[in-house]
């Protein structure tokens, strides 16, 4: 099968998903009634989420993910989303995810693991090749197994992989807590795993049309289901509340921009939406970079609101029926070095 022909079958997939996707979003009897009670209770009195914002990219220690689990849980968070699991530079072995994973799985919180490209993307095998698309599948095997998460409290997801046409894409998850929408979506920060040699760029066109269809899926669901909010959590910025002709790249002129097209569906589809839009990512700064040591803040562009964790952890606030719906407030852990 041709390129063309196979990126035109996986379009026809996404509208496929994206036109019967709804309805798995039905609630299921027993433990997931009492969760849906608990998250109405939430929306009257408002809640907090953490989000650790992936303090090992820096070449920091493991010390560094601990602390930030037992002090993000002092908040008593509704559930603790991290984004990341190891620094580019550790080994991209089976030994390292299942550590992690078992740390994670300590935080008495729900705990979400969002991707980040440092997990898998520039993971090389023993021939110094890539092997993005080995580590990839396995990170899926070990942190993706069930529709629950982490954590000694389980919180119940809704996977892509639930699709039969995009089952590889368990990472990509959303759930409902106090009517506001959250989803994870893979998008590494290295300009989206987008490879310019010829040839070698199926992982980044497939999951593509898997993030398209997942977007809209998440959108429908939103506006279908009145959520006030909707919450992303990705590895790279997107670049959505950026000014128009504005490049994360460093010569845009020349580089193929590999978050282009999500960034035009998320401002397309934002801009349809009448509740709040809020972006998270642990897209790296440069440390010389004045944002790289400050306080996380939300900065907006109409109902959109974009933010980059600089510190090892935050606590977002969540007023339903106020405004702003959301608020931050960055974590001690990263001045606690």
């Amino acid at each position: 099968m041709t390129p063309r022909a196979r990126r035109h079958t996986l379009t026809v997939a996404a509208m496929a998903l994206a036109a019967a996707c709804v309805a798995q979003a039905a609630p299921a009897s027993g433990a997931s009634s009492a969760s849906a009670a608990a998250s109405s209770a939430a929306a009257a009195r408002g809640f907090t989420f953490g989000v650790i914002g992936h303090p090992l990219q820096h070449g920091r220690d493991e010390a560094a993910l601990k602390r930030a689990i037992a002090d993000v849980a002092q908040t008593s968070p509704a559930f603790v989303v991290a984004t990341g699991i190891k620094a580019v530079t550790e080994p991209c072995s089976d030994k390292l995810y299942a550590q992690r994973r078992e740390l994670l799985n300590e935080s008495a919180a729900p705990m979400i693991v969002s991707l980040a490209g440092s997990d898998w993307s520039a993971c090389l095998n023993s021939a110094g090749r890539s092997n993005a698309i080995e580590r990839l599948n396995r990170l899926r095997e070990v942190f993706y197994v069930d529709s629950e998460s982490l954590g000694g409290r389980h919180l119940q997801v809704t996977r892509l992989s639930a699709s039969a046409k995009f089952r590889s894409y368990a990472e990509n998850a959303h759930w409902e807590y106090g009517k506001v929408l959250f989803a994870t979506i893979n998008l590494p920060a290295n300009n989206n795993h987008y490879r310019p040699e010829a040839g070698r760029n199926s992982e980044f066109e497939d999951r593509l049309v898997a993030n398209r269809a997942w977007l809209h899926r998440l959108f429908t669901l939103a506006e279908r289901q009145k959520m006030q909010g909707l919450v992303l959590f990705a590895d790279g910025d997107a670049g959505v509340t950026a000014e128009e002709g504005f490049s994360l790249l460093p010569s845009f002129q020349t580089r193929q921009d590999g978050f282009a097209e999500v960034r035009k569906q998320l401002r397309g589809m934002a801009e349809k939406y009448k509740g709040t839009v809020l972006l998270i990512d642990a897209q790296p700064l440069a440390p010389a970079s004045p944002a790289a040591h400050a306080e996380p803040a939300i900065q907006w562009r109409g109902n959109v609101g974009h933010v980059t964790m600089t510190t090892d952890w935050a606590e977002v606030h969540v007023a339903p029926g106020a405004a702003p719906l959301f608020s931050i407030k960055g974590g001690s852990a990263a001045a606690s070095e």
